[in-house]
């Protein structure tokens, strides 16, 4: 039983020992659980493991093939880089939540059936709570009971389609699903709030920059990620995620571009990437699918990177505003040099990975005919070089504003962020080695002329439209305070709910008023009759009294006659 092990549940399961440990060896610990995990993995090999029976069905906990694995990869990296980068963190209740968090990712991702796939679904939810909560104020609290509610919306949900699901085939087999039907329309609703989509988006820009620093470091891997696989692994070749994904490259960069607090503005970043990811989704054909992959592998690197240099920076100078931050170059070299890295890869400069992954969805849209889809991801791609690539490095790192602060980030720090950024450049100088660990068989050249000439010309003239556009002034200028699609349940619908409980009030108010009049009258009707001066409280004489008896019993002397 030990041999099947789920590699997620070693961190899950070793998270629980770790309130038992010294606080000295935890961090020690902490990172060991990855390790452990890494090495269960590359145990298995491609194939259907750890399956037995419960009430009449099978359970598969791990179904290994290139798809579940170079996710599984990915976020066991994930889980060891921010075990590292939280390795002076003494706060328990993060240390404990974020393996778990981890772990019930890594089990979803390996998981063959539907009802290990929701329990795991919904761990990931539970234990990635706390890492926001852990903030112990007001906001957090708050924005960490929005985030609740609607991860565990996600999970009802998804619950319900998978009971129509098997109401409807008598399978619980997670495989490939159609989106035009009621059950497979719910799990994909299920899936796309998990993944950011359009409209359903607006938890994680609120949630994420209230979190704590380690903690936006550790929720910006796993969630949306998972929730991209299981969209690639059930609704691949889906037309309708080719425009939902170009809709949220193109939404996330926007709101990216005028965001002013850095976490914020690097959620708005994290959502425009992915929707590079689910356009290849909905492609479906072996290059797109391979491209979503890799790029999900590289998004997910550039992003924690992105994610530990804010944090980093924060932590320095106590501030999170892009207007407030300045110069923290000169304080902390290693970390703009980590930054600088990151950038490149998000902007999918030569020589990172993201330069030999975005291509391949590029790819796949031109080599599909679908020029609208391309050119608007073009367009993201230009925007992400002005918003993350250019305006989070000059602002934090590089501007002329001095920030005042601490000195360099902690050693622990820079040594996951020199790690991720390792695994940033061995993607892109060894692609051939990259594309093989990737589904679909890929066999593609990134780094020829024409490709690499042309990202070349994307970045440069993106940032020299940049630098145009703030010599003039003309850049657009940062925001605290962005109306995005949560105003809607946020603002909009309690005013609304406000008005109408004002309407209903006053037609209660209205409707009682006039019932109390009409009563009064009923009321003073009866008075005037049976009251002691009314007709019928008068005293009859006995005469009149006899004569209404006798005209009574002849009218019903006629009846009984007539019948």
């Amino acid at each position: 039983m030990i041999a099947d092990l789920p590699p997620g549940l070693i961190l899950v399961l070793g998270a629980l020992l770790a309130p038992l440990l010294r606080p000295s060896l935890r961090p020690a610990y902490l990172v060991l659980l990855p390790v452990l995990a890494l090495a269960q993995l590359l145990t298995f090999d491609n194939g259907i493991h750890g399956q037995f029976q419960m009430f009449g069905h099978a359970l598969t906990l791990l179904r290994i093939d290139a798809l579940s694995r170079i996710f599984a990869l990915v976020f066991i990296l994930a889980a060891l880089v921010c075990a590292i980068y939280g390795w002076r963190e003494r706060d328990v209740v993060q240390q404990v939540s974020a393996q778990i968090y981890a772990g019930a990712a890594i089990c979803a991702v390996l998981a063959g059936d539907f009802v290990s796939l929701f329990i795991f679904w919904e761990l990931t939810a539970i234990a990635s709570v706390f890492l926001i909560w852990a903030a112990r104020n007001d906001r957090a609290y708050q924005a960490g009971m929005r985030y609740l509610v609607i991860q565990i919306g996600s999970g009802v949900i998804l619950l319900a389609g998978i009971i129509l699901h098997y109401r409807a085939t008598g399978s619980i087999a997670f495989g490939a699903l159609s989106a035009v039907t009621l059950p497979g329309g719910l799990i994909l609703l299920a899936f796309g709030i998990k993944a950011a989509f359009p409209l359903l988006h607006a938890w994680l820009p609120d949630a994420y920059p209230k979190a704590t620093l380690f903690g936006s470091v550790v929720l910006s891997a796993f969630t949306t990620k998972l929730a991209v696989y299981a969209i690639a692994r059930g609704y691949a070749g889906t037309e309708m995620l080719i425009w939902v994904g170009a809709a949220m490259a193109i939404y996330g960069s926007i709101f990216a571009l005028i965001e002013d607090n850095l976490r914020k503005l690097l959620a708005y970043s994290l959502i425009a990437q992915l929707g590079f990811l689910v356009v290849a989704v909905g492609v479906g054909s072996p290059l797109a699918l391979g491209g979503a992959a890799g790029h999900a592998v590289s998004s997910i690197l550039y992003m924690l990177l992105l994610f530990m240099c804010a944090g980093a920076a924060i932590a320095a100078s106590g501030k999170e505003t892009l207007s407030s931050l300045g110069g923290l170059a000169r304080r902390m070299p290693w970390t703009a040099a980590m930054c600088v890295v990151a950038s490149a890869s998000i902007a999918a400069l030569p020589g990172t990975s993201a330069f030999v992954t975005k291509s391949l969805i590029l790819s796949s849209l031109a080599k599909g005919g679908l020029q609208i889809p391309w050119l608007l991801l073009l367009a993201a791609a230009v925007l992400t070089v002005v918003h993350t690539a250019i305006r989070v490095t000059y602002h934090v790192f590089f501007a002329r504003a001095e920030t005042t602060g601490k000195s360099e980030a902690p050693f622990s720090m820079r040594i996951a962020m020199t790690a991720t950024a390792a695994f940033i450049l061995a993607g892109g100088f060894l692609p051939e080695a990259f594309y093989r660990l990737l589904p679909g068989n890929i066999t593609y050249a990134p780094y020829s002329f024409g490709h690499v000439v042309t990202q070349l010309q994307l970045v440069i003239f993106a940032a020299l439209g940049f630098a145009m556009l703030r010599r003039n002034k003309l850049d657009p200028r940062p925001r605290n305070a962005t109306i995005d699609a949560d105003w809607l349940y946020r603002r909009l619908l309690p005013a609304l709910i406000n008005a109408f409980g004002g309407i209903i009030s006053h037609i209660h108010f209205r409707t009682l008023s006039r019932a109390q009049v009409r009563l009064n009258r009923f009321i003073a009707t009866v008075y005037c009759h049976h009251g002691p001066q009314g007709a019928l409280a008068r005293t009859w004489p006995v005469g009149s009294t006899v004569l209404w008896v006798a005209v009574l019993l002849c009218v019903t002397l006629v009846f009984y006659y007539v019948e």
